[in-house]
């Protein structure tokens, strides 16, 4: 089978596209990556080329031998669709998972994301703590995610407490909470290290003042994650334009408690606290 025509591919393609079409990757912005299943890399084995080991700049021993597709570094999201062997391709890893080589795609020169190390920090983590099931990590730049990193606190208690109170789907679809990163350098292996404490409790972290990963089982599911954090700080950015962040009614720590009974749902009673 022809890269192009998997379906995975497809899937691929059309979250990438989804992304730029909300807006979420100006310029280069952002990058994707999905750990492809053994089927699936055997399904286009005709059509990988091998190139030469490069440094991931880490080591993800846990992942030792996989592929992953992968978005290029200086490429756009905007592209995917329009030019997708230039902006994204299959990479195998190395058995210690200190390497990485170029088995598809990438071409003119192309090499992954320079946030590989996240990327594969990030994967290495979900693969462990979620048995294999999580398999796309996602990261975009959401314009009302990020500002609110201006605003609020940069702890994990005050962004996932104020996101879960704009939509009371909001606990139900991450009812772990959200993770969030003080600002740093990215690009590196210490920004991975810090993202990937985050993942071990989190499929969603926040960058201050740059962005947001988040992870899944699949295109949808994760989508759907960032689709969902990124709608409920939109209606918190509104919120506060019009309150100044005066609420007069919200969704009270005894509701969340009351939800979490009816969905069958476990919420940490840290982000349940009391506000002044």
């Amino acid at each position: 089978m022809k890269v192009l025509d998997a379906e995975f591919v497809k899937g691929f393609i059309q979250m990438a596209e989804d992304g730029w079409q909300k807006g979420w990757h100006e310029r280069n912005g952002g990058n994707l990556s999905y750990r492809i299943r053994p089927e699936e890399i055997e399904s286009v084995k005709e059509e990988l080329v091998p190139g030469e080991w490069i440094s991931t700049k880490t080591e993800v021993p846990l992942l030792g031998g996989e592929y992953f597709l992968i978005t290029g570094t200086g490429r756009y999201f905007q592209n995917v669709i329009r030019k997708p062997a230039e902006s994204f391709g299959i990479i195998e890893l190395d058995e210690a998972g200190a390497n990485y080589r170029i088995c598809w795609g990438l071409e003119n020169g192309g090499r992954p994301t320079s946030e590989i190390p996240t990327h594969l920090m990030n994967h290495e983590v979900k693969f462990r703590v979620t048995g294999g099931a999580h398999r796309v990590i996602y990261h975009c730049h959401p314009v009302n995610t990020i500002a609110l990193t201006f605003v609020l606190p940069l702890t994990d208690e005050a962004f996932t407490r104020e996101i879960w109170e704009m939509m009371t789907e909001c606990p139900v679809i991450f009812p772990t909470g959200i993770g969030v990163v003080p600002w740093m350098v990215p690009g590196g292996r210490a920004i991975g290290v810090e993202t990937s404490k985050l993942m071990e409790q989190y499929d969603a972290a926040i960058w201050a003042h740059h962005g947001m990963f988040c992870s899944g089982p699949d295109f949808d599911t994760t989508f759907g994650l960032m689709h969902t954090v990124e709608k409920a700080a939109e209606t918190l950015v509104k919120v506060i334009s019009m309150t100044g962040g005066k609420k007069r009614q919200t969704i009270t720590p005894q509701d969340f408690r009351d939800l979490a009974v009816d969905f069958n749902l476990t919420l940490p009673e840290k982000f349940l606290f009391e506000k002044e």
